[in-house]
């Protein structure tokens, strides 16, 4: 073994050495704060241990069934998957869309993002097109619309942007405060209307002439049903 390796092991054997002494400190201090502890005290820390293991196994089990992501379901006709996500996720947001309209890939912009900061909610897509027995049964009428599913059953509907100030330029934000008012992401803000970052373009939108952004679905096809000026 020349000089040169023989230096390099001393400083990995050094270096372990030195991970092993920080390791045994900490589990060292640990037992000091454990001796000081009282009973309930004891319990307490059991519990809030056990909470943890509980929030991390909930949060692998979420992202197995898609939470953290915003998908499509249904591909290829299969409606029967709808159910199959609301039955398996408390709370679901369902974008009802057509493939090529810009209004919807506008709202897939928004549940994209929002799909990242609540991953106690599953967000996914469905084509209305493809899913004709689908949309009739929820009564899908205009594109693009939020079905709000709680526990396995639509509680609610965000239909196009009329809730959102009829304005394609909404925030996403106000997305989100909506669908807090719906009981289906947790929302820590003030249900009594929307946040101040978007509240001028979506009371101007109600108060306003509302530029309603939708379009009808129905077995003739799609017909552009706004009344803007766009």
């Amino acid at each position: 073994m020349s000089a040169q390796q023989a230096q390099l092991k001393a400083m990995i054997e050094q270096s372990v050495l030195q991970d092993v002494a920080r390791a045994e400190q900490k589990i060292d201090n640990a037992m000091k704060v454990m001796e000081g502890m009282d009973q309930e005290e004891l319990e307490e820390m059991a519990i809030l241990r056990q909470r943890r293991i509980d929030h991390m196994r909930n949060a692998k089990a979420r992202k197995k069934l898609g939470h953290g992501e915003y998908n499509e379901i249904g591909g290829s006709g299969n409606e029967k998957e709808f159910f199959d996500a609301a039955k398996a996720s408390a709370r679901m947001v369902c974008h009802f869309y057509r493939k090529g309209s810009p209004i919807c890939e506008i709202m897939d912009m928004h549940m994209n993002k929002l799909s990242k900061q609540h991953v106690g909610t599953r967000f996914v897509k469905i084509n209305a097109e493809t899913s004709p027995f689908l949309a009739e049964r929820l009564r899908i009428i205009y594109l693009p619309t939020l079905a709000v599913v709680m526990k396995g059953k639509v509680t609610d509907y965000v239909v196009g942007f009329d809730d959102l100030g009829g304005q394609e330029d909404f925030d996403t934000e106000t997305l989100e405060w909506r669908l807090g008012s719906a009981d289906v992401i947790d929302y820590d803000g003030d249900l009594e209307g929307p946040p101040a970052a978007g509240k001028k373009s979506i009371m101007s939108g109600f108060l306003g002439k509302s530029a309603s952004r939708k379009q009808r679905y129905g077995k003739a096809g799609m017909e552009d049903d706004s009344d803007d000026d766009f």
